[in-house]
């Protein structure tokens, strides 16, 4: 699965689950653009870490879920590359609430991120595509969207219009040699959760068949693939990569 001479856009790329599918796509060949709205100093101690990979990485700031500022960016990539192969939605949020108590505020703002700039970056994406009649688009989903979880009713509703998004697109563009899938990963150990209470953590892990935390790395193997040649009929679909939850 070599994805040498594609050029591959990973959101929220420069930390957690992101950075280490950009690592992934970096060791395959890639040119990758990895994408971040806010954290300047993990965006820099990403671009250190991957040093050696220097003339295939290109670290760009703006906010998935700004009309404006997507379309500048892929007019930034009309004017800089041949052709962009690969699309990893990965950008999100969590704002933790009982419904009850959940702010609109929050609600709309994790709506906003997680599945308005899914479908902002992916409309952008295609319109790409179809100059080439090929592509690939990955969601970042989360089991979330299938199973919805107790006080992320705003998580969990963006992750499964990301499916219901992908699923819809997949119809559309399949003619064209697009293909758009979603990944769904469980529990991984990334900063997201690092913030659950110990007694949460637990209980989770009690639920995981596997009885353990997901490493990164697997999730990205998953999307790699996804995003391969290889899986050229193998669209509008969800892969989770969850412990068997």
């Amino acid at each position: 699965m070599s994805f040498v001479d594609q050029r591959v856009i990973v959101t929220g790329g420069t930390r957690g689950i992101g950075k280490g599918i950009a690592k992934e796509f970096l060791k395959e060949g890639a040119t990758v653009i990895a994408t971040y709205s806010s954290n300047d100093a993990e965006a820099e101690k990403f671009k250190i870490e991957f040093r050696e990979y220097a003339d295939r990485l290109d670290i760009r700031k703006f906010d998935v879920s700004n009309s404006e500022e997507v379309q500048a960016f892929y007019d930034y990539l009309d004017n800089t590359y041949p052709s962009i192969e690969v699309l990893v939605n990965n950008a999100g949020i969590r704002k933790d609430s009982l419904v009850p108590l959940m702010k609109e505020d929050d609600f709309k703002e994790v709506i906003d991120i997680n599945l308005n700039g899914t479908f902002l970056m992916s409309k952008y994406a295609v319109k790409s595509f179809l100059r080439k009649r090929y592509g690939r688009i990955v969601n970042i989903s989360s089991v979330g969207g299938k199973l919805g979880l107790a006080g992320q009713a705003n998580y969990s509703a963006s992750k499964a219009g990301q499916i219901a998004l992908a699923k819809s697109m997949s119809k559309e563009v399949g003619k064209k040699g697009i293909t758009i899938n979603c990944v769904c990963p469980g529990f991984i150990e990334t900063e997201l959760i690092a913030d659950l209470p110990e007694e949460q953590v637990k209980g989770y892990k009690m639920q995981v068949p596997l009885k353990r935390f997901g490493r990164v790395e697997e999730v990205a193997v998953a999307v790699k693939f996804l995003a391969s040649q290889e899986a050229s009929y193998i669209t509008g679909t969800t892969l989770d990569v969850s412990g068997g939850l």
